[in-house]
């Protein structure tokens, strides 16, 4: 799709030298990018973009000065994308704690299209690290447009009509089209949606997709260009933020301890070419933390008050990590196949490498059978990894099928007598299986009456076709962390990220005893993770009675000493506390829905989605349109019914409102076919090459006659699975139907002629 999304700008692009913007020299059309940046990654959006969706390119022309240029045959299918003139942007970011709520309102502008036609207009939003899109504004002259959330039973509406195109041309661009708009219009447009803040080096950091391509600034000299950014950071701690880095010239307009503020707002001549960037660090040398505590709101289902808790690991270059003995569970099954398997080779190549000598490993890769590195964890030394990667280019061989328990329980076996360390076994897979919610009554068995420390289980989940709520749970089974990379191309660097993390616990077994003294506590997640390093502990709950107001957390280091400290416990102020952790809320409970068929917990999920306007795999995006005019005709047509018959008319749309059905946005709970199929992640349907494509469009008058009951789309995915063969004696059979009806079309209309 991302491929695809490319094409169509470039072929906008072309189109748009159409354009005449007068003689002025220095007012000249969008310039594609140059051969070098000829990739189709430099035509994605890398900044909140909008585009006209141009299927007739006759349309294409200055809405202010017409060049009457002469007329376009044909039609452009897919369709072309040409990106609109912006005349006006502002971001403006809320931080707190490790999340980012960020807001985009921006003007653009139809620019290329006739003033006396119309076309769709398709907004791409890029967001930054595990972005979740929360809601678009549009407002044009004579309409309105809102997304709205809505529980998926009641969102199959008589009225309601489906998208053209919306959806994620990759798991962090989300695109909407916007229907019908004027050309000449502008577009006053608002983008909200949250993402996580980034940690590494004692330092937390927002990136946000803020590079705006050359030809999306306005033709004109005089056109005002203004752009504003502003950062409100709220940290949740009582001690100073330092800031490290700021990419815009930011200039400081609050601090308090624990939060502050910046702000950026210019008319400028070129908009911003890069992405914005900001840092800052809570000074501290130690493992520090704190409670945060939110009464219920007043129309809240739930009807519970809210504790967050968070630890932080401190600057800790000096301080310890646990040993580990880790078992790299792997899955190698056809899926894997091609640039997936060497990724999959160079990640786990570079994890080995990583490993301490004191650090003991073993390696199982799986498909329909196991397969050992050895039968026992062994010593990380030098010449021991280098033996395990030539093992791993010898034996990772993509075929096969899935089966993941007897992997996961030989791994379990390995680690059964492993003392003074961590034992770890870390899963990667690309595929879903029958027995998921098996596999997690089995691992909930190997964790009861285990040694101090449990084996933990860190998961990684690869593309769409697995099941990440039966990954996460796994996790929180197993006091691991769980991550996915959707986009394939990310699989290596967010492997490394989640290992790096697993390799660097400093603090384990964290308990909080005092929580049994509430009358009633619910934990998120319901196992707590151990500490790391390489980035905050953070965690939530729900509670009914009087919270304590002391609590003491408790845990093991790395040297097997106990650990204790006493938590501050503050009234969160400013700090929204439910929306920062509603994502997180939703997808814990998810997965707890999906491993115990609760119908109940699904209501939860749907119910939290509705309020805090995350998505679910319960609920569904639709977008609303306002049509100012149709209400008043609306309005006016029936004061005049009112007044001849006494009663108001039945109308199928509330008064000018129609609702646009979006594609389902969830991950949903895997594809057991997929996996069953081999289908690679990623892989998109098969096209026909362009002459088959024409000739099934020719005989398709023929093929309907011959049996009603055929689907076209259905004879098309069939002859792409024949081989060259089979296809030539199709491809013959199909020319001499296309004739055949071809004449049958011609003698129909020499008999009308005739009569």
């Amino acid at each position: 799709m991302a491929e695809d999304f490319a094409a169509a700008v470039e072929d906008g692009l072309k189109l748009a030298r159409r354009i005449y913007f007068g003689k002025d020299r220095a007012v000249a059309p969008p310039k594609p990018p140059t051969s070098m940046d000829k990739s189709f990654q430099a035509l994605l959006p890398s900044a909140p973009m909008v585009y006209a969706v141009i299927y007739d390119p006759g349309i294409v022309d200055n809405p202010d000065m017409p060049s009457y240029q002469p007329h376009v045959h044909g039609r452009c299918d897919p369709p072309a994308l040409i990106p609109l003139q912006m005349n006006e942007i502002e971001l403006q970011a809320d931080c707190y704690l490790d999340t980012a709520f960020v807001t985009i309102n921006g003007v653009w502008r139809v620019h290329c299209v006739k003033g006396s036609r119309s076309c769709d207009c398709r907004v791409a939003i890029p967001m930054g690290e595990q972005g979740s899109i929360l809601g678009v504004e549009v407002s044009v002259p004579r309409k309105s447009y809102c997304t709205q959330l809505l529980m998926s039973e009641n969102n199959e509406k008589e009225n309601a009509i489906g998208a053209k195109q919306a959806g994620f041309i990759k798991p962090n661009i989300f695109t909407l089209n916007i229907p019908e708009i004027d050309g000449g219009s502008n577009l006053s447009i608002k983008i909200s949606w949250s993402q996580k803040l980034l940690y590494g080096n004692d330092q937390f950091s927002l990136i946000v997709p803020f590079a705006f391509p050359a030809f999306v600034k306005p033709a004109g000299k005089r056109i005002p260009k203004r752009e504003k950014i502003q950062i409100n950071v709220n940290a949740g701690v009582g001690s100073e933020l330092l800031c490290q880095t700021i990419s815009h010239p930011l200039k400081e307009v609050r601090r308090y301890a624990g939060s502050i503020s910046f702000l950026y707002d210019s008319q400028v001549l070129e908009w911003s070419n890069i992405d914005f960037h900001f840092s800052y660090s809570v000074s501290s040398s130690h493992i520090n933390g704190g409670i945060l505590l939110e009464s219920a709101p007043l129309h809240d289902f739930n009807e519970r008050d809210m504790f967050y808790m968070y630890l932080y690991p401190g600057n800790l270059q000096s301080s310890k990590v646990f040993k580990k003995d880790i078992v790299f569970v792997v899955d190698i099954s056809g899926s894997m196949q091609g640039k997936l398997i060497d990724d999959i080779k160079t990640a786990l190549s570079a994890a080995l490498s990583k490993l301490d000598p004191d650090d003991s490993f073993s390696i199982i890769a799986f498909n329909g059978e196991s397969y050992l590195f050895s039968t026992s964890v062994e010593l990380a030394s030098q010449e021991t990894v280098e033996r395990a990667i030539e093992w791993i280019k010898m034996n990772f061989v993509a075929e096969g099928a899935t089966n993941i328990l007897h992997p996961l329980n030989k791994a379990i076996e390995m680690l059964s007598g492993v003392r003074r360390s961590i034992p770890m076994i870390f899963l990667v897979t690309d595929g879903s299986v029958e027995d998921e919610r098996h596999i997690c009554d089995i691992m909930k068995e190997h964790m009861i009456n285990k040694d101090s420390i449990c084996p933990r289980i860190y998961t990684f989940g690869i593309g769409p076709f697995c099941n990440h709520y039966f990954l996460s749970m796994l996790a929180a089974i197993g006091r691991g962390q769980y991550d996915a990379a959707l986009d394939v191309d990310l699989v290596t660097p967010r492997i490394l990220k989640l290992f790096d993390k697993a390799s660097s616990i400093i603090l384990a077994n964290i308990t909080i005893d005092m929580l049994n003294d509430l009358d009633e506590v619910e934990v998120c997640p319901f196992q707590i993770p151990d500490l790391s390093s390489e980035g905050p502990l953070m965690f939530c709950g729900r509670y009914k009675g009087a919270f304590p107001e002391k609590l003491t957390v408790k845990g093991i280091l790395a040297d097997f000493s106990n650990f204790t400290m006493v938590l501050e416990i503050r009234n969160a102020k400013d700090i929204p506390i439910q929306r920062v952790f509603a994502k997180q809320q939703i997808e814990h409970l998810t997965s707890q829905a999906w491993v115990s068929q609760n119908k109940q917990i699904e209501d939860k999920v749907a119910k939290l989605s509705l309020e805090t306007g995350f998505m679910s795999e319960y609920t569904r995006m639709v977008l609303l349109e306002n049509d100012e005019l149709l209400k008043k005709v609306n309005q006016s047509d029936g004061a005049k019914e009112v007044s001849k018959k006494g009663h108001p008319p039945k109308v199928t749309n509330v008064q000018g409102q129609r609702t646009i059905r979006l594609p389902k946005l969830s991950i949903g709970f895997g594809n057991l076919s997929a996996t069953v199929e081999n289908i690679s992640p990623g892989a998109g349907e098969t096209k026909l090459p362009e002459a088959a494509e024409q000739l099934m469009k020719a005989a398709q008058y023929c093929c309907s006659s011959l049996c009603d009951q055929c689907c076209c789309a259905c004879c098309i995915n069939v002859c792409t699975r024949l081989n060259n063969q089979c296809l030539t004696a199709l491809t013959q059979l199909c020319i001499g139907l296309g004739c055949l009806g071809c004449l049958s079309c011609c003698s129909e209309l020499c008999c009308h002629g005739n009569e």
